[in-house]
């Protein structure tokens, strides 16, 4: 009965000690630097307010009223698996957009020429890693 009591006493003088955190408009994450320097000016035992940095303020007001700060879960975004094409089935398209390239070229677009070459050099590129690899 006795180490019961002394248990409820020893709670009851924790939830004292930290004083009761007062309701923000917003969350602390999101206050901009002068709000919270006005938040921790309120705190009695704070000094040094105006030369502190948002971040300090932060992790001064959370350590005062014994918040824990909240990690985000980090998701990884996956990166989509890139279709590894043969180095026949790339020149199977360089053909085909040389073909393209020529009817461009009957036709006098030389917008769509100058696409069309820059596909084929990349092609070609591939091509060269594609061999390598």
């Amino acid at each position: 009965m006795v180490e019961e009591s002394k248990e409820e006493l020893k709670e009851e003088n924790n939830e004292e000690t930290k004083p009761k955190m007062p309701e923000f408009e917003k969350p602390l994450e999101k206050m901009t630097a002068p709000e919270l320097k006005e938040v921790a000016k309120k705190i009695s035992e704070l000094t040094g307010v105006h030369a502190m940095k948002k971040t300090d303020l932060l992790a001064v007001i959370k350590e005062h009223y014994g918040i824990e700060e909240e990690v985000p879960a980090i998701k990884k975004k996956k990166k989509a698996e890139k279709k590894v094409a043969s180095v026949k089935d790339l020149k199977a398209k360089i053909i085909q957009l040389r073909e393209k390239k020529e009817e461009a070229r009957a036709a006098k677009d030389r917008k769509n020429i100058e696409i069309l070459r820059r596909r084929i050099n990349l092609l070609k590129k591939q091509t060269r890693k594609v061999a390598q690899g």
